[in-house]
């Protein structure tokens, strides 16, 4: 083989080894460093950051799918709000781990790769029959449903399927 070719498949060795060590590794989550935090357990990618302000559950659906995406280096489709288990999935399980203080004042139990500004995120979760959808609290943790029209305090936070 020439040198050339040889560099190449080194290169291309690296890179993929650098791509996989944190799976290889054991780790859960991996920054990507352009605003986005690889679930490498569920698959799945999710916004380092909720959208900083109150929202209800109709605009975080929206905001979700048509502004955000924009706020990102690298285009991602198919963003949406998160399902209940997808968000309890992101609970750090250590006891002694009591989260970081968000924006709000709220402690978020929560892994630190994602900042949260407040600890309650809506879900996907609603009942089409009725004005209400799900929250998440990551201060509490606990889930209750709410109505569609309430945004003190709530937040969106992007995911989307990797597959």
């Amino acid at each position: 083989m020439s040198r050339h070719l040889l560099l190449k498949l080194a290169i291309i060795v690296v890179a993929l080894v650098a791509n996989f060590l944190p799976v290889l590794a054991g780790e859960r989550f991996t920054d990507n460093g352009d605003g986005t935090v690889t679930d490498h357990k569920l698959g799945l990618m999710w916004s380092k950051t909720d959208n900083n302000g109150n929202i209800d559950w109709i605009q975080a659906e929206k905001w979700t799918q048509f502004t955000f995406p924009y706020t990102l280096e690298n285009k991602y489709e198919n963003w949406r709000l998160p399902t209940l288990k997808e968000l309890q999935s992101l609970l750090v399980a250590d006891k002694n781990y009591k989260g970081y203080e968000t924006d709000c004042g709220q402690w978020a139990k929560i892994t630190p790769l994602i900042q949260l500004s407040c600890g309650w995120i809506w879900t996907s979760e609603s009942d089409a029959r009725a004005p209400t959808a799900r929250i998440f609290n990551f201060a509490n943790v606990y889930h209750y449903t709410v109505r569609k029209a309430q945004s003190r305090g709530y937040r969106a936070l992007p995911v989307r399927n990797l597959k």
